[in-house]
């Protein structure tokens, strides 16, 4: 199980940042990933295996004028 900006979703073996976008639909341009206080470079997304009971936050950044 892992907590996704404070929601419980299910976790699966080897699952990386890249799953999670696709399980939480998410598609936004502009986005920070956390994994436990760790920032993951937009790099790393398909790459990067999110653990079990970890805790990842995902924050759209927002811009305009």
């Amino acid at each position: 199980m892992l907590t996704v900006n404070g929601k419980a979703i299910d976790w699966s073996e080897g699952m990386t940042v890249s799953d999670l976008f696709k399980i939480m639909d998410y598609d936004y341009a502009l986005i920070v990933v956390s994994v436990n206080n760790q920032t993951i470079h937009k790099d790393c997304y398909q790459s990067f295996v999110i653990e079990d009971h970890s805790t990842v936050k995902m924050m759209h950044i927002c811009h305009g004028g």
